[in-house]
């Protein structure tokens, strides 16, 4: 950076001067607003302790501040006690040694140290410093308090999302929009690798995006899934549910306390509703529990064209599009085709044309080892389930069986989202 720069645990006790030098109280804390959509938030006045009271001094009031002392443009001030206003920040009671989102890395980091700088006159917030060697240098005697200028641990608030609910006027929330840049199974480390309030935070920020709320609650853990839905109605469960996956819906509500999970099924759609408690008929290690019952299928006799417009107009999400179950007039399943044959295949060419090997279907009450082994010797990302007739009634995802084997160990991500 080349405008000056401040550190926040510098300032914060030093002497307050008026504009003839004279002394008169101490740097308590700097404030700034975080909801004025600024990159860069503007410190808008400092609290200060003179004679015993806490007093506001705003920006306008300041002519300097510095790691020695902060002056005031005056030699007198309003002398009313300093309440906080709404939106205002503490920068050392609110920010200073809490935990809050890298966007970028979706990484938990804590603000051991906050950088200001002077942009044109006017001191704006403009990053943290999460290195153990800030925390550390807080501690020390005013005089070692030393800083380097550069460092590559300097994370710039452009890319920082930090935690309010624990600021008492701040009604600042989470950005949805900003957490949405992260993949579901990020903003779930984060929120394992949260505390219980932050961890809710993050939860009522991807609340306001129903389908990432979903999203998110498919890729947290067991303990997590029902910690968030623990508090929650038997209406907003059944809501969450409803947008999940079928087979991760069915699993999360096994999770749930007994007496709630009938209620809270009841309270789904009917067609939810029938897909689950068809799915926790079986064993959750089988095919059966494994599978999702929502999938796309096309009729043997369809062409190409016919196939990719079906594939255009589902409702299905692209995941549950890479392949196309192709059924014969009886329903029953005749093989699979790719959504990338189809894209590159002539458009006039029958579907079945593109089907050259069948696609190794099992029954519901297969186990997982043997559904792991066929979906590895034949390279597949999805496998159907199909019924005492043949036909179809699920599809196993490869991701669905690797989260089963991968051991329990292994899925405790929280270590990775937080430094």
């Amino acid at each position: 950076m080349s405008e000056p720069v401040l550190h926040l645990s510098s300032l914060v006790g030093s002497p307050l001067l008026d504009s003839s030098g004279e002394r008169l109280g101490q740097v308590e804390d700097l404030i700034a607003r975080l909801d004025t959509g600024e990159q860069l938030p503007s410190v808008t006045g400092l609290k200060a302790r003179i004679g015993g009271r806490e007093l506001f001094v705003p920006a306008d009031r300041i002519e300097r501040l510095e790691p020695q002392d902060a002056r005031t443009l005056t030699t007198k001030l309003n002398l009313a006690q300093f309440e906080r206003r709404p939106g205002e920040v503490l920068l050392r009671a609110d920010v200073l040694g809490r935990s809050m989102i890298d966007v970028n890395t979706a990484r938990l980091v804590k603000a051991r140290e906050v950088e200001l700088v002077c942009d044109g006159g006017i001191w704006r917030v403009a990053g943290i410093d999460p290195a153990l060697g800030a925390g550390i240098r807080r501690f020390l005697p005013r005089r070692f308090r030393g800083h380097e200028r550069d460092h590559a641990a300097f994370v710039p608030w452009s890319q920082i999302e930090p935690f309010v609910g624990h600021v008492p006027s701040s009604r600042l929330r989470l950005a949805p929009r900003r957490l949405a840049r992260l993949h579901p199974a990020q903003i779930a480390d984060l929120v394992e690798a949260a505390s219980h309030e932050e961890g809710e935070e993050i939860m009522q920020a991807v609340g306001q995006d129903k389908e990432l709320e979903a999203d998110v609650f498919e890729e947290l853990d067991d303990e997590h899934q029902v910690e968030f839905l623990k508090e929650r109605p038997d209406q907003e469960v059944a809501a969450v549910l409803g947008r999940m996956e079928s087979d991760d819906a069915a699993d999360l509500l096994l999770e749930l306390d007994q007496d709630r999970r009938l209620p809270v099924l009841n309270l789904m759609p009917a067609a939810e509703q029938r897909k689950i408690k068809r799915l926790l008929g079986y064993n959750p290690s089988t095919a059966g529990g494994l599978m999702n019952p929502d999938f796309a299928t096309l009729p043997a006799d369809a062409s190409v064209a016919q196939a990719l417009e079906r594939v255009r107009a589902s409702e299905l999400p692209p995941a549950q599009l890479l392949a196309i179950w192709v059924i014969d007039e009886q329903g029953k399943l005749v093989g699979g085709v790719f959504s990338s044959e189809l894209i590159q295949a002539d458009g006039d060419a029958a579907v079945t044309s593109l089907i050259e090997t069948r696609v190794p279907a099992i029954s519901a009450e297969k186990e997982l080892p043997e559904i792991a082994r066929l979906m590895a010797d034949f390279d597949l990302l999805a496998m159907p389930v199909i019924d005492a007739d043949g036909q179809p009634i699920g599809v196993i995802s490869f991701d669905d069986v690797l989260e089963r084997l991968i051991p329990e160990e292994w899925r405790w991500r929280a270590g990775e989202a937080r430094e």
